[in-house]
């Protein structure tokens, strides 16, 4: 019980030293590695992000780890991702690998009943999504997509001015951003 608020000055002196450099270095990394390591998170972007946060904790509080050798697991992780995300933009087929893919949950007016048990989404999930985009009708809507990084799109249903009056009619064309997810 005697090392619960406090073992020893040098201890607290190493995991401050150690606090601000592995900081500094993911900070660095980060803006280096620019927009991916820091936009809406795919799954394979989280398992990256979490792994990088635990190295970076296991350095700083632990003794036997010296800052060296995380950092450079740190740093390795990065070139890692950057590599991997790298080609995956030139590789459809390694995308579909490491992605998941984006799956249309709600559809011209209808809940996607099965798709939504896949992705263990619920009808309130999606009608936040709704209420967030400012859509209040189920029939404003073309469709709603489940992303690859877990947000919800709502897409409306596009809508197209009768030159023979002022009425709006709905185009029942399908969007070109939903056809391949179909």
């Amino acid at each position: 019980m005697e090392t619960v608020f406090f073992d020893n000055i040098d201890k607290l002196g190493r995991i401050v030293l150690t606090t601000v450099m592995i900081y500094v270095l993911i900070v660095l990394v980060t803006k280096a590695s620019g927009k991916r390591s820091t936009s809406q998170l795919n799954n394979f972007d989280w398992i990256v992000t979490v792994m990088i946060g635990s190295l970076g904790a296991s350095t700083i509080l632990l003794k036997n780890i010296p800052f060296i050798e995380g950092a450079s697991s740190i740093l390795v992780l990065y070139l890692l991702q950057f590599l991997i995300t790298k080609y995956a933009s030139i590789s459809p087929q390694f995308s579909s690998v490491i992605l998941s893919d984006p799956r249309i949950v709600f559809y011209q007016g209808q809940f996607l009943p099965e798709a939504m048990r896949a992705e263990r989404l619920t009808r309130q999930e999606i009608e936040c999504a709704m209420r967030a985009e400012g859509v209040n009708n189920f029939d404003d809507i073309e469709a709603i997509v489940f992303e690859s990084d877990a947000k919800l799109s709502v897409i409306p249903k596009q809508r197209q001015a009768d030159t023979s009056d002022d009425e709006q009619d709905v185009d029942h064309s399908v969007s070109e951003t939903i056809t391949p997810l179909m």
